[in-house]
């Protein structure tokens, strides 16, 4: 089993309707998606993400890059940037995640590691919202939760744990946002947002910001 990759970070914090299911890549491959324009950090996104196996498209030649990601392709997504470990994790006891499902094991993996909180139910055919997505990316890469509220969205949630989630992407620059005063925080997140998410996140890592340990 492999051992789980814990993410401590230095880097300051001054700084989207159906599930697929497709052949995961085992091993580095040509980018078969024809549906992403080329010499786009989207296309370097999905291209570095593919060859790593933690990406995979709606067919084999596409992507859909501006499809509504589900919950449970986001937990696999999230699950196999993380590495974490697949085998034999504890059962979370959602009522719609059989251990039969396609993606329980990635869900239960996010649940067994915090990031996720165990419930009645996960929903993994339903489209995850972009401020679900900036609590289980601060919490799945142990960023440094932001401590105030600087971004000046007019359409923060008013929570304020949610809010310091989305705040902390913007810190480390994930994301800027869907204008300049709004981070539609109930908007569906894309496919093609996602990559670009963890793409982002996991540049920052092979710069050098983030000191990585293993437990």
């Amino acid at each position: 089993m492999k051992q789980k990759q814990k993410y401590f970070l230095a880097f300051s914090t001054a700084l989207v309707v159906a599930p697929c299911i497709a052949v995961i890549p085992t091993h580095a491959a040509t980018m078969p998606y024809s549906d992403i324009k080329k010499e786009t950090e989207l296309y370097n996104a999905v291209s570095d993400l593919y060859n790593k196996g933690i990406v995979f498209g709606t067919t084999s030649t596409t992507f859909s890059p501006y499809q509504q990601l589900t919950r449970g392709e986001a937990a696999y997504f999230l699950a196999q940037a993380l590495q974490l470990p697949t085998d034999n994790v504890e059962n979370p006891g959602f009522s719609d995640v059989s251990t039969s499902h396609p993606y329980y094991e990635s869900i239960a993996a996010l649940a067994a590691n915090g990031i996720i909180q165990k419930g009645s139910a996960y929903h993994p055919d339903a489209s995850i919202k972009r401020s679900q997505m900036a609590k289980m990316l601060t919490r799945g890469f142990h960023l440094q939760l932001a401590t105030s509220l600087t971004a000046t969205f007019t359409d923060f949630t008013k929570d304020m744990e949610t809010d310091r989630y989305i705040q902390t992407l913007l810190n480390y620059g994930i994301t800027q946002g869907t204008s300049a005063t709004t981070f539609s925080p109930y908007t569906d997140v894309r496919r093609g947002q996602m990559a670009l998410f963890l793409y982002r996140i996991l540049q920052k890592n092979d710069d050098g910001f983030y000191i990585i340990g293993v437990e």
